[in-house]
């Protein structure tokens, strides 16, 4: 047989290998087997590696214990003056804001317990002056104390506010919680009472006062009387009374029937009940009513007409148109007291347009029963203990203004 011819440039196929071999191959003994040599290098640089340092990745950023200090060298860097100065500021805030919280506290406690001491229907407004307050209290004593009460009784009418500022206060205490009364060595202050509760408690809302002058007061309103709404007048004279009280002089006082008449209290002959200037000049024209008055004995004494004119005057209508003609009748008409004549004849006043009732009840107000139901006087209390004086009385356009001054008084335990 003849022998295969092998080309040299083509490789028998047994030379080719298998690359599924060579994968499993690389399991066992190959270049990254157990004992290849690219284990072989990863096994010796561990070796070296462990010898060595081991390596880090290099930190750019700076050190927390850097950042310390240089934040230490920066506070460390400034002067010791600068520092106390520091401490001091954040010391003496802290200081003040307990030396108010202090001073609301004792002002509160203050209020309350006035309140319930001198029976206030509202607390008072307590104002404790000078600074700082702690050192007050230490020291038991309080360079002032302002109180302010509001809607105080004294007699008939209210005081609208009493303000008072009491002077070097010594406290009875122990401590800011334990202050268990004061003694008060001198005080000064002032009362107002307002026109507007005078007017609400002494008007019922239908007679208003104001202010004239520094001394007086005027009345003005209406007042009812048997059914009748008259026009009221008055003038009020404010003077002091004793050391705690303000009396009230009324003068002046009018009431006015609309346009018929005036009643004045009194038996002066200006006073009593007297025609106005225009109904005794409607009387003088009137023929019927002018010839009832004629008919009464004394209405012709005060009119001092002879009784030979009155007797001409019944019977001619002429004669008695001059007669009540005269400017002087309308004069001497006005000058007549109704009070009295209506007791003589009260059919004479009711046909002059006077209602009975009315008559009946005008002579029982007298000067002091109108007087009471306008008088302004009040008194302050007098205290258990020490003063109280009323000083400089001024009328103001809100109302009337006293000044007080008192000395020695003591509140709560001494």
């Amino acid at each position: 047989m003849r022998a295969p011819h092998h080309n040299p440039t083509h490789p028998p196929a047994h030379a080719y290998a298998n690359p599924y071999d060579e994968l499993g191959a690389l399991g066992d003994d190959g270049p990254t087997g157990p004992h290849g040599p690219l284990q072989e290098a990863l096994e010796r640089g561990s070796e070296q590696g462990s010898e060595d340092d081991s390596w880090a990745p290099p930190h750019h950023g700076r050190s927390a214990s850097g950042t310390r200090r240089r934040k230490r060298g920066r506070f460390a860097g400034l002067p010791f003056a600068v520092k106390a100065v520091c401490g001091l500021v954040v010391l003496a805030a802290f200081l003040t804001v307990a030396d108010r919280w202090a001073l609301l506290y004792a002002e509160g406690r203050a209020a309350d317990t006035l309140k319930d001491r001198l029976k206030l229907s509202a607390a008072p407004e307590v104002e404790i002056g000078g600074f700082p307050f702690l050192t007050q209290v230490a020291d038991k004593r309080l360079d002032s104390v302002r109180l302010t009460v509001p809607d105080v009784a004294a007699d008939r009418v209210s005081l609208a506010r009493v303000t008072a500022t009491a002077h070097d206060v010594r406290l009875n205490a122990d401590g800011l919680t334990a202050i268990r009364g004061a003694d008060i060595p001198r005080f000064d202050g002032e009362v107002l009472l307002s026109f507007d509760d005078l007017n609400r408690e002494l008007g019922a809302s239908q007679v208003k006062f104001t202010g004239q002058g520094q001394d007086r007061v005027l009345a003005r309103g209406t007042l009812p009387v048997a059914g009748h709404d008259l026009r009221l007048r008055a003038d009020a004279r404010l003077r002091q009374e004793g050391d705690r009280g303000i009396a009230t002089e009324i003068d002046g006082m009018r009431l006015d029937i609309g346009d018929l008449a005036t009643y004045r209290p009194g038996t002066s002959a200006s006073e009593g009940l007297h025609l106005t200037r225009e109904a005794a000049a409607d009387l003088a024209q009137e023929t019927r009513k002018a010839k009832a008055l004629l008919a009464v004995p004394s209405v012709v004494r005060v009119l001092g007409v002879p009784d030979s004119e009155v007797r001409e005057a019944e019977r001619s209508d002429a004669a008695l148109s001059r007669l009540t003609g005269r400017p002087s009748f309308v004069r001497q008409a006005m000058g007549l007291n109704l009070v009295d004549l209506a007791v003589e004849q009260p059919e004479l006043l009711e046909r002059l347009g006077f209602d009975p009732a009315l008559l009946d009840a005008l002579p029982r107000l007298t000067r002091p029963v109108l007087a009471d139901q306008l008088s302004l006087g009040f008194e302050i209390p007098e205290p258990e203990q020490g003063q109280v004086r009323l000083r400089d009385v001024r009328v103001r356009e809100d109302g009337i203004q006293v000044r007080i001054e008192g000395a020695g008084l003591s509140v709560g335990g001494s």
